[in-house]
């Protein structure tokens, strides 16, 4: 039997070797490059027993994609055993995501009489890293960081002990033979070791010090979560001002006391993955208000190593726990670049000598629709593959300019990394490079092409072009250019085994196929193709880019658009009003020429000018910043709409949004409280979601693009749907934001290449 899937580093060898002894039935098993390989043997009756109970009673942790089955001649085994792993061969198995700690190994980390009392690594085959340790597959103990720590006489008798639950787990460690902690100073000068330097880091959060942690897959910047003075140091130094920061609590009881916590949201925090989870904030948090300034939810994590779990439990109060890193840079991971990087930020480093082998940020979800929605995918998730519903060449797909990820195809899998962000600085292209070159080693694979988006200047379209214009292992390859949005519809359509959708595309700016800026499109189509049948009416955006950060600009454009140059006789305006005289020239010779102002239909600049122009965030610290605060101003009881009327062709139909806009005026100006006019605007958005939805006829809807981040507008728009007959397709295993974009890359791709062979 060949067992395809996530089937090493989850105790699935241990698992057989059992199996195999409770049906009294000879053989033996290994890990190879491609699953865990098996060869069994006795009567037919009990194999057939033990390959359906293998399915059926797997790990918990266990994830079975496929089963490949032989029967061959009896061979005369004497026994079962687990042999060492074979190394050759392709390289396709699923290299298991790091998981949260096991309820039976924080038992032993808070028990006195356990010999792993207090230790800040225990693990167990349940739990514990994987990823950030493995080096290459098959994942065994010589592929990982944890080569460097011979296991003592004990952890060797759990390792070899198939009744142990630590039977073959590879990085089983303990206080006499793992790794150990430091603390040091911001000159690296040694503080403390061991148990004395977790009480001292502890000491140094309750006395205001900022901390940085080094965890599992990167450092954490540490500080109390309620010392106001604390937390806006922390922005200062790390040049983060008011992007909502990240809290962890010691447990379940403690997020609580910080966000509304229901059924959901308990099970996703507390699960294996162990995100952080957006929670509508509590109004007695008891945090600082420079945790999430102006912010209705705090992102919330539990504890997910041993190490953090004993931090949190000395300190008794939530901690930010935010990436340790400068803003728009990946996150360090080891000593020695932390100490470099992160000085001037970090007062005291809380280290550890267990290397860690790539970067992997904490995942970021939410609950929305009723379901678990991945906003970024990392610890917990990646690199765990999307099946796609047939096999597909092997493919490298070099994702969009923000929130960056990279996905290699193998057979029937997907490979997607983790989240490795925007690709604003050089520290971020090289841990785009380095995550690159990670997935082609680790797997060994030659891709057949590389595929970018179709937008010539983000910095992974020009990487993937120098890559195979020069003399490395992808010189040569063909190039392949996908379309943002259609990528953005493969995508979620990918999750949900392939087919055709109409895809609501919505998101802040994507290259379109007619050279503008897409971004509040209909997709009409499937992997292999689409037809744009409806956008939002396009407007100019002056300074391009600059209206990104100035929300004003948007509302200036939009009413532009409208009114023509008698836009700045609307003195009641506040938000051109802002504009200084000076300013208003060669803002109306952009918008009236088009010369630095490309013309968009991006639905995340018609909410900034909304948002704008009801007074909310003229100018932005970062991405979606006014789009958030007009989600959470808007006030449920708030049932009518403005209008958005359905424009038909010739051509695809037109969403305009011209009335709609002076209704947020008149209401503005009238002093409507602004949780109505966010209100009447969402509604807006989902009726006319659900008039071209009804124009189009397709039965399954696709909501995907950034904008469907917004819980308001996703499940709103769902329900409208759904209530109308439609079937509606949401993100479950990959973001609906540009997270999602590789995957998309990948089918589009593969599509195009399969129609090609077919047609051939």
């Amino acid at each position: 039997m060949e067992v395809y899937g996530a089937v090493q580093g989850v105790g699935f060898r241990p698992f057989v070797y059992r199996l195999a002894g409770d049906l009294d039935l000879a053989g033996w098993v290994i890990n190879d490059t491609r699953g865990v390989f098996v060869e069994v043997e006795g009567p037919r009756d009990r194999l057939e027993a033990f390959r359906d109970r293998l399915v059926a009673e797997k790990p918990a942790r266990s994830q079975i994609h496929s089963v490949e089955v032989a029967w061959l001649d009896p061979a005369g085994f004497e026994g079962f055993e687990i042999r060492r792993s074979d190394p050759g061969g392709e390289k396709t198995v699923v290299v298991l995501p790091d998981v949260a700690t096991c309820d039976d190994c924080l038992a032993e980390v808070f028990d006195p009489a356990d010999r792993r009392y207090r230790y800040p690594f225990t693990n167990c085959t349940n739990c514990g890293p994987r990823f950030t340790i493995v080096e290459a597959v098959p994942y065994d103990r010589p592929n990982t960081t944890m080569r460097i720590f011979p296991m003592c006489p004990e952890c060797r008798r759990e390792y070899e002990d198939p009744r142990d639950r630590r039977f073959h787990a590879q990085p089983n460690a303990c206080p006499a033979c793992g790794p150990h902690l430091s603390l040091v100073d911001a000159r690296g000068g040694l503080l403390a070791e061991r148990a004395d330097a977790l009480e001292r880091a502890a000491a140094a959060v309750e006395a205001g010090r900022i901390l940085a942690v080094k965890g599992l897959g990167g450092f954490h910047l540490v500080v109390a979560a309620g010392d106001q003075a604390a937390v806006v140091s922390l922005r200062g130094r790390k040049g983060r001002y008011e992007k909502p920061l990240a809290l962890m609590a010691a447990g379940l009881d403690g997020a609580r006391r910080l966000g509304e916590v229901d059924a959901a949201a308990a099970e996703l925090l507390a699960g294996p993955e162990a995100p952080i989870v957006l929670l509508p904030r509590c109004p007695d948090a008891g945090v600082a208000d420079a945790v999430a300034p102006g912010n209705d939810y705090l992102g919330v994590m539990l504890p997910y190593t041993p190490l953090h779990h004993l931090l949190l439990r000395r300190l008794g109060i939530p901690v930010v726990a935010t990436s340790g890193n400068l803003s728009d840079e990946p996150i360090c991971i080891d000593e020695t670049e932390a100490l470099q990087r992160l000085d001037g930020i970090a007062d005291l480093f809380l280290i550890h000598d267990r290397p860690i082998a790539r970067h992997v940020d904490d995942s970021v979800a939410a609950i929305v629709a009723g379901g678990a929605r991945p906003l970024r995918r990392a610890r917990g998730y990646a690199p765990l593959p999307v099946l796609l519903d047939r096999p597909v060449p092997t493919l490298l797909a070099v994702g969009a300019h923000l929130k960056n990820t990279v996905a290699l195809s193998a057979g029937q899998r997907v490979f997607l990394s983790q989240h490795i962000g925007d690709m604003e600085t050089p520290q971020a292209l090289g841990a785009f490079e380095r995550v690159i070159a990670d997935f082609l080693d680790m797997y060994e694979a030659r891709p057949v092409a590389v595929v970018h988006d179709l937008h010539p200047d983000y910095a992974s379209t020009r990487w993937a072009e120098e890559a195979v214009a020069g003399e490395g292992r992808l010189g040569g390859l063909p190039l392949l250019a996908v379309q943002h949005h259609h990528a953005h519809l493969a995508s979620c359509l990918a999750e949900h085994g392939g087919g055709r959708a109409l895809g609501v595309t919505w998101d802040g700016t994507g290259y379109g196929g007619d050279g503008t800026v897409w971004g509040g499109e209909f997709l009409l189509g499937d992997a292999g193709g689409f037809e744009r049948v409806a956008h939002l009416r396009p407007f100019r955006l002056p300074g391009g880019d600059a209206a990104v950060v100035e929300p004003r600009r948007s509302a200036l454009a939009a009413l532009w658009e409208v009114r023509g140059d008698r836009v700045w006789e609307s003195g009641d305006v506040a938000a051109l009003a802002a504009f200084a005289a000076a300013e208003r020239a060669p803002l109306s010779r952009m918008l009236a020429t088009g010369f630095r102002a490309p013309a968009t239909t991006s639905a995340g600049r018609l909410f900034d000018a909304v948002a704008a122009l009801a007074g909310l965030h003229p100018r932005v610290s970062f991405e979606g910043q006014a789009a958030m605060r007009l989600e959470h101003a808007v006030d449920p009881a708030v049932a009518d709409a403005y209008p958005l009327p359905l424009q038909g062709g010739p051509g695809p139909m037109v969403l305009d949004w011209g009335p709609l806009l002076d209704a947020v005026l008149d209401d503005v100006r009238r002093g409507v409280p602004t949780g109505t006019v966010a209100g009447r605007f969402h509604n807006a958005l989902v009726e006319g979601i659900a008039a071209v939805a009804a124009g189009v006829g397709e039965p399954r809807v696709v909501l995907t693009g950034g904008c469907f981040q917004n819980r308001v507008l996703t499940e709103r728009a769902a329900a409208r749907l759904e209530r109308a007959g439609f079937r509606v397709l949401l993100h479950n295993r990959v973001p609906a934001n540009d997270g999602g974009i590789s995957l998309g890359q990948v089918a589009v791709a593969a599509a195009r290449l399969v129609g090609k062979e077919e047609s051939a």
